[in-house]
Formats: C-alpha cells, sequence, structure tokens
C-alpha cells in the first residue's frame, strides 16, 4: 500500500522509483514462485490510499492518476490490480471528498473502492440502519463500474492520549459498536471489510492484543475496558464468518 498523505506533486517520480525498485530487486509482482502476495482478478493487488480527499492536500487528483495508470497500464510497469483509499462520502463528493468533477472518472480505473469510515460516524443505536444504506448504494454504483467495493470497519476512536480529555472520542461499547457494523455490512451485502487498524494506538482504533493495564505516563489511555486481551482479534475473526455467511446475522 502506498499512503499518499503528506505528499507532494513532486513526489511522485519517487514514488514511480521505488515501485521500479520492488519490481527490479524484488520481482514484486512477477516472480512465478511467489504464492504469498495477494492477487486479484489474476494479478498482484497494490493499494493507493488517499486519492479523491478534499483536505489541503499537496498533491492533485491528476497525479494520483499518473500513478494508478503507471501501475495498471504501463507496458513494462505495469499489470497490477487496483485497490483505492477514498473518502466516505466520495459518490456523492461532499464532505470529506473531492468536487472535482474528474473525480469518478479517475475511481474508474480502480479494481477496489475502499471508503475510509473512521470517525465517519458515531457510536448510536440507529446508525446501523445508515451505514447499511450508505453501503448498499456504495456497492450498487461498483457493481454497475465492474469495481470491488470493501467497506472499512473500526472498533472506536480516540484521540485523547495525543490531544487531551476534550478531543474526539468514539466509545468501543465493549466490541458492541465494531459488531453492529459487521450485521450492518453483512445486511448490505458485502463478504469482506477492511479492519482500521491492527496497531493504530494513536487513534484509539488499534484490535491487536493489548493489556488493560499499560505502563503510561501523563497521557490517557484507552483500555479495552477489562476484557481479554484479544478479544477484538476474536470479535474479527466471528465478523469474518458473518460476513461469508457462516453465521446468523442476529
Amino acid at each position: 500500500m502506498y499512503d499518499l498523505s503528506g505528499l507532494r506533486d513532486g513526489d511522485f517520480e519517487r514514488l514511480a522509483e521505488d515501485w521500479k525498485q520492488l519490481r527490479r530487486r524484488m520481482q514484486l509482482g512477477t516472480d512465478p514462485n511467489d504464492s504469498a502476495y495477494l492477487q486479484l482478478k489474476g494479478k498482484p493487488l497494490v493499494a493507493i490510499w488517499g486519492v479523491g480527499f478534499s483536505e489541503d492536500r499537496d498533491y492533485t487528483l491528476k497525479k494520483a492518476e499518473w500513478f494508478i495508470r503507471l501501475l495498471k497500464y504501463n507496458p513494462e510497469w505495469g499489470g497490477m490490480s487496483i485497490m483505492l483509499g477514498v473518502p466516505y462520502f466520495w459518490r456523492e463528493q461532499t464532505r470529506d471528498a473531492s468536487a472535482d468533477p474528474q473525480l469518478h472518472s479517475v475511481l474508474k480505473l480502480a479494481d477496489v473502492l475502499s471508503p475510509w469510515s473512521v470517525g465517519r460516524y458515531r457510536n448510536g443505536q440507529t446508525e446501523a440502519e445508515e451505514i447499511m444504506q450508505h453501503q448498499q448504494a456504495d456497492r450498487a454504483w461498483c457493481v454497475k463500474q465492474n469495481v470491488e467495493y470493501l467497506p472499512v470497519l473500526w472498533p472506536g476512536f480516540s484521540w485523547q492520549n495525543l490531544t487531551g480529555k476534550k478531543s474526539a472520542a468514539v466509545p468501543r461499547d465493549g466490541g458492541k459498536f465494531l459488531w453492529r457494523q459487521f450485521k450492518a455490512t453483512a445486511m448490505a451485502g458485502s463478504r469482506a471489510a477492511y479492519i482500521a487498524m491492527f496497531d493504530e494506538i494513536d487513534e484509539g482504533t488499534a484490535i491487536f492484543k493489548c493489556t488493560n493495564d499499560p505502563p503510561v505516563g501523563a497521557s490517557e489511555f484507552k483500555t479495552y475496558e477489562g476484557l481479554p486481551s484479544d478479544h477484538y482479534l476474536w470479535l474479527c475473526r466471528e465478523g469474518g464468518r458473518l460476513l461469508r455467511g457462516e453465521l446468523p446475522n442476529r
């Protein structure tokens, strides 16, 4: 995955050179003996995160498109399947998404779209219905364009360890918040999801094994509320089973 955050237009040549080095030195995506690299539609998958956001970014949609086309269509360096990490409101082109009229044309180049949902909704009892409806509309667009759809689910959120108690936070509710998202995603028709994130402690979204009594200083640390250290790993396993239809959605 290439994360475009913090880049400028002038950095894309360095990205391209990095990719070429991976192909030359490691045969990334071209080694016939590499059975471990993830593939989609018979081609190695490369993710590019940060395409189409409305925030003040120092790179343009045009440069992002140039990089996508290099990895997908270039006769020497291309041949990849492409997953794009995009804004949550990419389809409507509102709020976190760019209003650039070329955005949807660029997104149609993707093989997978994965909208960033962290912080885009709250932990509310009625939220699941809105998540389901939003995903259904996203999926309908993707199906029409022959693009795969990979929703992002997250266990909770907090910047309190970075900026103090007055900062934004979305409580985990003992895992119920994440489970409601799994249920909504299954009802929307998706059979896979991207979990944000495995180890992102600074935003309070981590799901990896973690003690409820960490050695911390003055900053506040949101714990797993007394749950087992591997509770969220277990919950994601069960969520995967739910999405695949191996568990009843109730």
